[in-house]
């Protein structure tokens, strides 16, 4: 009797369980076995939403690296995955790894903004461009950008890509020379451009957002761009990691 309760008890938690667990989540298990997604970055593309992510390494395949996964939905509810980004053959630029997608979709093809991982001061940004959302061909200029100055370590991550005032920004963490503070910088391009390395000039010789405030720690990463009443709206990551990182928010006028 007392086992029948006791398994009464573990159905009824388990139903409860379920019924409270969050309507919009997606969790990706081939990698790890475990849900491990990451950094999410969500396009309505010819009828439906994709949303490009960050995917671990694989614990069966050494030096895999870490990589970008694709997922498809009608509903932002329900999730499909649908494809992996994983690097090319003789792309020694990204070989260590790529993760950090951030998309736009202009003139009927997504444009894919991402970066190489595990190169330390040697990671940059990288673009792809794919006329489906899941296949993609790489900018055969990758790595498109990198930044340059004594204010940081020429490392650039977190590609956050958008168009304000008649031209497109580029967002970027990056981290000082001694690789200690991580920190916002930005670059521009024309409005006509093809995303290109040569296109792309940083726009300032220094941080557009650096960590003071206690709750940032030494980290200001992760920027994603809002548009609203001709003002940019940047939510960052604050501190790293499990500092604990928390979220803040910064506006311009002018980018």
């Amino acid at each position: 009797m007392r086992v029948y309760v006791l398994l009464l008890t573990c159905l009824f938690f388990s139903v409860l369980g379920l019924a409270q667990r969050p309507k919009m989540m997606y969790e990706d298990t081939s990698r790890r076995g475990v849900p491990f997604s990451k950094d999410p970055h969500v396009v309505n593309f010819q009828g439906r939403y994709l949303m490009y992510y960050t995917l671990p390494p694989r614990l069966d395949v050494p030096g895999s690296g870490a990589n970008i996964g694709i997922a498809s939905s009608k509903d932002l509810v329900n999730w499909l995955k649908v494809g992996e980004i994983t690097p090319e053959k003789d792309t020694a630029y990204e070989k260590n790894g790529l993760c950090a997608p951030g998309a736009l979709v202009r003139d009927g093809k997504v444009h894919l903004f991402y970066q190489t991982y595990g190169n330390g001061k040697n990671d940059a940004i990288c673009h792809a461009v794919s006329t489906d959302g899941i296949h993609f061909d790489r900018d055969p200029s990758n790595p498109i950008f990198h930044p340059t100055g004594d204010w940081n370590c020429g490392r650039a991550i977190d590609a956050e890509v958008c168009e304000f005032g008649g031209k497109y920004f580029l967002y970027f963490a990056t981290r000082d020379k001694d690789f200690k503070i991580q920190m916002q910088g930005v670059a521009t391009a024309p409005i006509n451009t093809d995303f290109g390395r040569k296109d792309w000039t940083q726009a300032c010789d220094k941080s557009i957002l650096y960590p003071e405030y206690t709750w940032e720690g030494e980290c200001i990463e992760g920027a994603s761009i809002a548009k609203k009443d001709n003002k940019l709206y940047m939510f960052y990551a604050g501190a790293y990691n499990n500092a604990p990182q928390q979220i803040g928010v910064a506006v311009s006028e002018d980018g």
